[in-house]
């Protein structure tokens, strides 16, 4: 691992072409002959996939303005670099463990070259939207630059904007072109038995949720989890002392085909099993004694 992030170098993975060459080795006939290796026959597609093409004119859809800049944002190539800090670092040639600072979207760009397709479990912790977490760097360049103006995440002279607070009239609509782009490189870099948590509170679950349908696909939904967090000292209705993780999986379909369960046998519970065994012999049953025998004292 640490071999691969040494020095990488260059424009990251052009996620665009990649999906140009997975429609092309799936679907060979769709290809029309020209200079440059050539281009997608749409229409022929339409023909192949049949009645799976949805042709309606208002289908059901989760958009917002800024969606499609979000979308071309994260399939734009990135063309930083990822330098190791081996004066910071412990154990540097042995180390199995990696933090990288910076953006995490270019991050992410950039780790798509070296770990599209392998990471098996990813966990983020976004910015809950809660008025005053969002930070965001001011040195852009453009064309990013533009996009970030244009949704509202930094000024006409570039300066950053650090709040984004519900009256500000897109106050769901920068969040979600902040974590959709980011959403949509985390789910490239899984493998496809990978899985992702996602933290969140009730500012933003609801819209978290119906991406997540939409970028990893609802059937691969596995449950919404409810913890038990801080207490509000001063809430002005309801005392909120939860929040969520979201979980979905890269493809459910194939945990069903290779059996795959997450359950893990609890430490001790042989021997719980062996002793209500012994309990049944003796009593019969396994009726109201055997219960009561088996529950701790108090």
């Amino acid at each position: 691992m640490m071999e691969r992030l040494r020095r990488e170098e260059g424009q990251s993975l052009d996620l665009v072409e990649e999906n140009i060459k997975t429609l092309k080795r799936l679907f060979p006939d769709i290809v029309r002959e020209g200079k440059t290796g050539g281009k997608i026959d749409f229409d022929r597609l339409r023909e192949i996939l049949g009645e799976e093409i949805d042709t309606e004119e208002e289908p059901y859809s989760f958009t917002w303005h800024g969606k499609r800049a979000a979308l071309r944002l994260a399939q734009t190539p990135s063309m930083g670099t990822l330098r190791p800090c081996k004066e910071e670092s412990v154990d540097w040639e042995h180390t199995q463990n990696l933090m990288i600072e910076g953006d995490n979207l270019e991050v992410l760009k950039l780790l798509q070259k070296s770990y599209y397709g392998k990471i098996k479990m990813i966990y983020i912790d976004p910015p809950y939207n809660t008025g005053n977490d969002f930070v965001y760097r001011d040195d852009y360049k453009d064309p990013l630059a533009h996009y970030l103006e244009e949704t509202g995440q930094i000024d006409e002279e570039g300066r950053k904007v650090s709040t984004n607070t519900n009256t500000s009239g897109r106050y769901h609509t920068n969040w979600l072109n902040m974590i959709y782009p980011r959403l949509r490189l985390a789910r490239n870099l899984l493998r496809n038995d990978g899985v992702i948590f996602i933290s969140i509170d009730d500012n933003e679950q609801a819209n978290l949720k119906k991406l997540c349908d939409e970028v990893f696909g609802e059937e691969n939904f596995i449950a919404q989890f409810v913890w038990e967090g801080g207490k509000k000292s001063a809430p002005r209705y309801v005392s909120i002392t939860h929040e969520y993780i979201l979980c979905y999986v890269k493809n459910k379909a194939i945990l069903s085909e290779n059996g795959v369960q997450w359950r893990v046998r609890k430490e001790g519970l042989e021997k719980i099993y062996a002793k209500h065994k012994e309990l049944l012999k003796l009593y019969g049953g396994g009726g109201r004694n055997t219960r009561m025998i088996l529950q701790p004292k108090h």
